[in-house]
């Protein structure tokens, strides 16, 4: 997301009626919004639903903004209430229809290559929607949206010490997992020789 300021100026703006500037506030933050919401969904067409619902709850809320504070945590943190909604509704679904699927789809295979960029080791992105939520939403906001720790407090609505330590948290189990998988490899080139 681009433009911190001019974000800010853009939301002002829709406050005072202008309703093209919503637009432009949309065009300025939707590539980022859909990655992250994909990447923590991993089903296009649940992402699009997201996205579109998080959009208008934004407008919906926007004069609760304060126009002081950056506006991309706080379109990010609308955002990451719709994704919440989104999961406790499929795990309702879920628990009421009696199966047994994971709530995490498998990831599709044309994913945009910009994670892939971002995280260029396949099994690292596999190894981060293994984590528990919590831990996916923090790495997925740090490393692959670039939010600060104390952006991301603000998003999420907890202390900078909790992003801390989930950060902290989500990267050792990474390195656990990366570890593991390191051994099967050896452990299985072994057995081919």
């Amino acid at each position: 997301m681009s433009g911190g300021n001019d974000l800010e100026r853009l939301a002002k703006l829709v406050l005072a009626g202008q309703d093209e500037a919503y637009g432009q506030i949309y065009e300025r933050t939707v590539k980022d919004v859909y990655r992250t919401v994909y990447y923590l969904v991993g089903n296009r067409a649940d992402t699009e639903d997201i996205v579109q619902d998080s959009y208008l709850q934004f407008h919906r809320s926007l004069r609760l903004y304060d126009p002081s504070r950056p506006l991309r945590p706080w379109l990010m943190g609308v955002v990451m209430r719709q994704v919440r909604s989104y999961r406790r509704g499929r795990w309702m679904q879920f628990r009421f229809s009696g199966r047994s699927e994971r709530l995490h789809d498998r990831r599709e295979e044309d994913f945009s290559g910009e994670v892939v960029d971002h995280l260029t080791n396949r099994a690292l992105l596999e190894g981060v929607s293994r984590l528990s939520f919590k831990l996916q939403q923090v790495i997925t906001l740090h490393y692959l949206s670039e939010y600060t720790q104390e952006e991301i407090a603000e998003i999420l609505d907890i202390p900078v010490g909790t992003v801390k330590s989930r950060i902290h948290a989500g990267l050792s189990k990474l390195r656990k997992q990366y570890k593991t998988h390191e051994m099967n490899g050896k452990v299985g080139e072994l057995h081919e020789i």
